[in-house]
């Protein structure tokens, strides 16, 4: 029982059940602002407050907290990967081979959302009544074509990963890089040994995640819109659970053990509906199970931004959706060219929760063929499908992985198995983590 009670999959779980029930049952408690600040509104020129729920609050300042760590271990992983590779056009190899499966698989993951919502066809028979109701204004505003520069600009993630890559090259030719390495080494040490601290928290901002989900929104607004729910979420696990598991057998791996080696990550991203928050823990997890350290600081990072297998998912099938709701006919050419679309809309989107929506909106200002104010029908469900969408994100890049470091013959099979075989004891491996036993 004292083992259970120190599991951090348990508490995450204790968290997420209880985040529901308060979120249906005590709605305003889940909602009671604990931050507010008056400002004046430019249009309305009235005196208006804008808050923050407690909830919410909860779950923001975990997910911040982790925030703190991403760009820090996505530059250390990278520079030291690159260093260690001493081997240049292996860099660029293993960066042109992730940048080719990003786009061949997540162009596969449109095809099957496109597809999925033509046969099911969950937008036929939908009451459009709600389209007048429902304030898309803060999406429409934005709904402007995609622009690489722009999303440079605006993904600092992305720009880290470039500044990285960059340094482990400028590394590669100092004769110095030994004493950096000896500097950086034990910084990524201690910058891994606090996250495992910060992830303590979890349960905590899980609990404020799902609280604010279910109080805001409420469980009866799924009714309405319960056939395209369901369309999705079996979707998405038909992808996982066939094209991922077929990618990872190519090299056998099996998608069911590593599922459950994640768990913990799954379960956060769940409650907090953000795969930022267990993203810094997945690099490390990967790398503990056998992926060398250059392809995970390469391809998660990279992957973040560009393949997102859930989100395409979703905006294919919500495009689809949506035509059927205002019976507007397309052809096949209009078909693929909204495949098209999205394959650079959808690049945009990286893992925040609400910035699939906002893509959403953007994809259809630029098509204008199907009528943007239909955005209004998901916004009462856009939240509870961003869940599925940060998990099948999640678990894609965690697959993308673990195929292009067995491609590259940098995976260690036997650490696999040990890491794996750790997931049947009882043991916490948060806990084992933080007492010294963590792999850099």
């Amino acid at each position: 029982m004292r083992k259970l009670f120190t599991n951090l999959t348990f508490w995450v779980l204790i968290a997420i059940t209880a985040g529901i029930l308060i979120g249906h049952f005590k709605p305003t408690l889940a909602l009671y602002p604990v931050l507010s600040a008056p400002f004046k509104h430019t249009v309305l020129g009235q005196e208006m407050s804008i808050g923050i729920s407690i909830s919410e609050f909860l779950s923001g300042i975990f997910i911040s907290l982790v925030k703190l760590f991403i760009n820090p271990i996505i530059f250390l992983t990278i520079t030291l990967g690159i260093v260690s590779m001493s081997n240049l056009k292996k860099v660029g190899r293993v960066g042109a081979k992730a940048l080719l499966y990003f786009e061949v698989v997540t162009t596969f993951a449109l095809v099957i959302g496109v597809i999925a919502a033509i046969i099911i066809q969950p937008g036929s028979g939908v009451d459009t009544s709600a389209v007048k109701g429902g304030d898309i204004s803060q999406y429409t505003r934005s709904s402007e074509e995609f622009s690489w520069w722009k999303f440079l600009k605006a993904n600092f993630t992305l720009q880290v990963l470039i500044l990285a890559i960059l340094s482990g090259i400028g590394l590669s030719f100092y004769e110095g890089r030994e004493k950096v390495i000896r500097f950086l080494k034990p910084v990524s040490y201690y910058i891994f040994k606090a996250l495992h601290w910060v992830m303590l928290l979890a349960p905590i901002g899980a609990f404020g995640g799902m609280a604010y989900t279910i109080s805001k929104y409420g469980i009866n607004t799924l009714l309405p819109l319960a056939k395209l729910m369901g369309t999705v979420y079996i979707t998405m696990a038909i992808f996982i659970f066939v094209v991922l598991y077929f990618i990872l057998r190519m090299y056998r791996v099996s998608i069911f053990r590593f599922l459950r080696y994640i768990r913990e990550e799954l379960l956060v991203v769940l409650g907090t509906s953000s795969s930022e928050a267990a993203l810094p823990s997945l690099m490390e997890k990967l790398e503990r199970m056998g992926c060398s350290k250059s392809v995970v600081g390469l391809v998660v990072p990279t992957g973040y931004s560009f393949n997102l297998d859930g989100t395409t998912i979703y905006l294919s099938m919500c495009m689809i959706f949506l035509a059927q709701v205002f019976h507007v006919e397309l052809s096949f050419a209009q078909v693929l060219s909204i495949i098209g679309i999205l394959m650079l809309t959808s690049k945009g989107a990286a893992g925040v929760t609400g910035s699939g929506f906002a893509v959403l909106a953007s994809t259809l200002a630029t098509i204008k063929v199907i009528p943007i104010e239909g955005l209004a029908l998901l916004l009462g469900v856009d939240r509870f499908m961003s869940e599925a969408r940060a998990i099948t994100n999640f678990i894609g890049n965690g697959a993308a992985t673990i195929w292009l470091a067995n491609n590259e013959k940098e995976f260690d099979r036997q650490k696999m198995e040990r890491a794996f075989s750790r997931v049947d004891e009882t043991e916490d491996i948060v806990k084992d983590n933080i007492e010294g036993e963590t792999i850099v």
